[in-house]
Parts: structure tokens; C-alpha cells; sequence
């Protein structure tokens, strides 16, 4: 089977993009890996197939085709299905208006529901819609709801306090105490999250920089570490409004991550914006068995 594909990235968070404009392919969790494998295939975090949201497989995605006439079926690296990812969004939509399949303002449809985009001069800005506490009670009692065990560059510590978020898809967020060096985390393999989340957790890793300035790293749940995540990067200002004291106030948050800046505002009603660059950097086709 020969495949047209794109690749592409958001702050170097890469996707390989797959068009599937007729609904015509079934893509099997061993055609993901190998697409998104960075020695025997194209390489990337995640792979995106692009796909007519009235044809999409689950019922939940088909009946946003009223609102969203393209669906963007994630899947990670690993080749399970995700529910979205923040920085894919902004590459799906590049593609799609490159390819005039959209304009400056419309909606998209994921596992986690409508996201709605603009652009932004070389911006892409992405309503991620709204977030929850995992356990709210607990968070505000407490400060944490869980405890995350991370090797550190000599030694494996003690467990740290941590956040659990839903923003369609789940996150743990760890503000590191200031005698931790954020760079001398070791992110090879996952990080322990007790109580463990029943889809496991993208988990992200917060230094202070200033007001309204962070900077992160992320373990992404199926992948490993990235270079940027969108949703985990909004999870991370979230963190730091919670334990800032205002969680509900508006405001926007600077994140700085190995793959570049983005920004993140956070809304009234627990909702969330996120804004950044996405570029497409090659297109080619490929044979898959």
C-alpha cells in the first residue's frame, strides 16, 4: 500500500500527517508504529490521519460533522488512539489550509470533542475547550492529589506532590521544588504516578521562571519525552494558577519548552486557549506492508 504523507511539526512536537480524504483506509497499530518510527520509518511523536469527521469510525466524532467537516484521528507513537493532542491541532490546520480545505476561522473535530481554530498572523491559536480537576476535593484539601517518582541525574528521590488535569485527555503536573534541576530530570522512562490513572498520564515537569513565565519538559504517555506538548503545556499553566492561588482568574501564561515557546490563556469557565507555531517541513509518499 503507497501512501501520501506529510511531516510536520509544532514547536518540534512532529507528526506524520496521512490524508485519508475518501475514507478509504484502516491504518492497524503496527502500520502507526511503523510510520511514527524514527529508523525503519518517517519518524514522529504521533501520526495524524486526516479523515471526513462524517466518516469517522466512532459515532461521538460523527455527529460533530455538522460543526467540523474534517476529523483528526490521532494516534501515538505507540500506535494506541489518543483523544487529541494540543500541538497537533496546529499542524492539522496548516495542512488543511494549504491545502484550501478551510479558511482563517473553523472547527475541528477530535476524540475530545470540537476544537475550534484561528489563525493568527504566523500564529495558529486553538480553543482547547474546557478543563476539570481529576479530584477537585483533594487538590484544594491537600494542594496535590498525587505523587509522581521521577530518577533524577544521580539518584532516584523521594516522591513529588502533583495535580491531576482532564483537558480530553489526562495530566499529571509536578511543580519541581527549586533545588531540583529541571534539566537534570531523566525522562527515559515513564514516571511513577500514585494513585496510577486508569489511561495512564502524560506527566509534566514545571520550573518557575517568573510572573506568568514557566518553563517544562514532558513525559508523554505512549511516546516518551517530547520536545513540546500542547496539551501538557496548558496543564502546566493550569498547575501554576492553582498554586498561585487563582485557578479560576483569567490570564496568560509564557511556556517555554525544548522545542521552542508558546502561549497559553486561560479563560473564564475553566477554559483554555493555546497559541503557536506549526510548520510542515516535507511531503513524500511511502509503501506500508
Amino acid at each position: 500500500m503507497t501512501l501520501r504523507f506529510t511531516k510536520g511539526h509544532g514547536t518540534e512536537n512532529d507528526f506524520v500527517l496521512i490524508p485519508d480524504l475518501e475514507a478509504e483506509l484502516d491504518l492497524t497499530p503496527e502500520q502507526v508504529v511503523l510510520l511514527a518510527n524514527r529508523h525503519a520509518g518517517i519518524g514522529g511523536d504521533g501520526v495524524i490521519r486526516i479523515v471526513p469527521t462524517a466518516a469517522a469510525d466512532e459515532e461521538s466524532v460523527r455527529a460533530m460533522a455538522g460543526e467540523a467537516e474534517w476529523f483528526m484521528d490521532y494516534r501515538n507513537a505507540d500506535g494506541s488512539p489518543a483523544q487529541m493532542c494540543g500541538n497537533g491541532t496546529r499542524v492539522f490546520a496548516v495542512w488543511l489550509r494549504r491545502e484550501g480545505l478551510v479558511g482563517d476561522e473553523f472547527a475541528i473535530a477530535t476524540r475530545a470533542g470540537l476544537k475550534r481554530i484561528r489563525f493568527e498572523g504566523d500564529h495558529v491559536v486553538t480553543h482547547m475547550g474546557t478543563w476539570r480537576f481529576v479530584d477537585e476535593a483533594t487538590a484544594h484539601a491537600d494542594g496535590f492529589d498525587a505523587l509522581v517518582h521521577v530518577e533524577e541525574a544521580e539518584e532516584v528521590t523521594e516522591p513529588y506532590s502533583a495535580l491531576s488535569l482532564d483537558l480530553g485527555n489526562p495530566h499529571t503536573v509536578v511543580a519541581l521544588p527549586e533545588t531540583v534541576s529541571l534539566n537534570g530530570l531523566r525522562l527515559r522512562t515513564p514516571p511513577v504516578v500514585n494513585p496510577t490513572p486508569p489511561e495512564g498520564s502524560n506527566v509534566e515537569f514545571v520550573r518557575v521562571l517568573g510572573p506568568g513565565h514557566i518553563s517544562m519538559r514532558v513525559h508523554e504517555r505512549g511516546v516518551g519525552e517530547t520536545r513540546s506538548c500542547g496539551t501538557g503545556v496548558c496543564a502546566a499553566a493550569i498547575g501554576l494558577a492553582f498554586w498561585s492561588g487563582d485557578v479560576d482568574a483569567a490570564g496568560q501564561v509564557k511556556v517555554e519548552v525544548p522545542g521552542g515557546t508558546l502561549q497559553v490563556r486561560l479563560l473564564p469557565g475553566r477554559e483554555v486557549a493555546l497559541s503557536g507555531p506549526a510548520a510542515l517541513v516535507a511531503d513524500g509518499t511511502t509503501t506500508l506492508v
